[in-house]
């Protein structure tokens, strides 16, 4: 043991006596396939899928604590609203229901986004989604918590509602997706909500209005800005989409009523350049890298 520590020590005192000690740092991954690196967080990690788990928790302990309270209120903005002056549709002694998105919401995507990163580019997206609405049943999973909150909120008698933009041709494939998965009951036109049951495409206002209608809709939840308002597609800039979110009326319903679950895959949230994401104000360069060459 002596011999082998004082061997050690030579060896180190050789490697000081010739230089500074190198570090070994282990080698930089590869670059991740583009687009690969959305899914790697919303598919793969533990830190989206405790993310989801957080905003699921947070939606039941909030529809526990409306449940207890004797005034119930809505969440869903009436029509004439604006984010500016948010007005709600009144409850009136409905029954109380929650609302949720499916895509990203209640269900992850992973057949389909595998196939959109191993399969041939440029493929026709319309297409392919209704191909994958048909067959890609059981090629799904429940977002990390869906299942466990659906369950709680529903032995609470609060109705479980689904508005999603897929395609009401395809109604019985999209019921069988959330059923199998152990999310449902979903029944169109009961429980289950599509684009296409109205004439408004992607928006949905319309159809929560049909909801708030026969229930006091106390909770909504969704991966887009679009599944609480399509006011916020209203936003010419992205900076102004953003803005949206802070003002009062919408910034006093998140985590209170209206529940955001992660999604850096796809949808409304990307776009945006390097100009509209980063103030003038707030851009800074290494100086190390900007400072002259001496001569």
């Amino acid at each position: 043991m002596k011999t082998a520590l004082l061997l050690g020590s030579a060896l180190l005192l050789g490697g000081c006596a010739g230089g500074a000690v190198k570090t070994a740092y282990p080698p930089e991954p590869p670059l991740a396939k583009p687009g690969l690196a959305g899914m790697q967080y919303l598919y793969g990690s533990g830190e989206s899928a405790a993310v989801s788990r957080q905003a699921w928790q947070a939606l039941t302990f909030y529809v526990g604590e409306a449940m207890q309270g004797k005034d119930r209120r809505s969440v869903v903005l009436d029509e004439g609203a604006t984010l500016e002056n948010p007005k709600f549709v009144p409850c009136a002694g409905k029954p109380p229901a929650a609302v949720f998105d499916v895509d990203e919401t209640v269900l992850l995507n992973q057949g389909f986004e595998y196939d959109e990163l191993t399969g041939k580019p440029n493929r026709d997206f319309d297409d392919r989604w209704a191909r994958w609405e048909k067959t890609g049943v059981h090629d799904v999973t429940p977002t990390p918590g869906a299942k466990e909150a659906l369950d709680a909120i529903r032995r609470m008698g609060v109705t479980v509602i689904f508005n999603t933009n897929r395609n009401a041709f395809n109604a019985a494939p999209t019921e069988q997706a959330i059923n199998d998965a152990g999310l449902g009951p979903a029944v169109h036109k009961q429980t289950l909500y599509l684009q296409g049951d109205d004439n408004t495409g992607g928006l949905k206002d319309v159809r929560r209005w049909w909801i708030a209608d026969k229930y006091c809709v106390i909770a909504m939840g969704g991966d887009q800005l679009g599944d609480f308002s399509d006011l916020f597609n209203d936003a010419l800039s992205v900076p102004a989409r953003r803005a949206l979110t802070a003002l009062p009326g919408p910034s006093s319903l998140w985590g209170r009523g209206w529940f955001v679950l992660p999604n850096p895959v796809y949808g409304s949230a990307l776009q945006g350049g390097a100009d509209d994401i980063f103030p003038a104000d707030k851009r800074w360069s290494d100086p190390a890298t900007t400072a002259k060459e001496p001569r």
